[in-house]
């Protein structure tokens, strides 16, 4: 059996912009009050935990310089549940969210 070969996604799919691509940690969401609930216990909305796997350049401000983003690879972040565009890319469901749809950086 092979063992799966870990996908550099920064250079195999390049979020343009804001977007930052990221992969749900898993099936539990978060509500507002910072409780868990995994998906087969309730339809209830709330956040997504997921980590960031590749980052778009940022956006350019009005004066015309560049903006980088205030999240990195790596970062573990909480977004909306119905923010962003699915995807599946190597057989992963992957998220394209805009920079604003993260509500923050989760500090572990």
């Amino acid at each position: 059996v092979k063992a799966a070969v870990p996908v550099d996604y920064s250079k195999a799919i390049t979020p343009l912009l804001d977007r930052v691509v990221v992969k749900v940690l898993s099936g539990e969401r978060m509500t507002a009050g910072g409780l868990y609930i995994p998906d087969s216990a309730s339809m209830a909305s709330g956040y997504l935990k997921a980590k960031v796997l590749a980052i778009g350049t940022g956006i350019k401000t009005k004066k015309g310089s560049l903006r980088p983003l205030d999240v990195q690879v790596g970062d573990t972040v909480l977004f909306s549940e119905y923010s962003g565009t699915k995807v599946q890319f190597n057989s992963e469901e992957l998220h394209i969210i805009h920079e604003s749809d993260v509500m923050g950086v989760v500090q572990e």
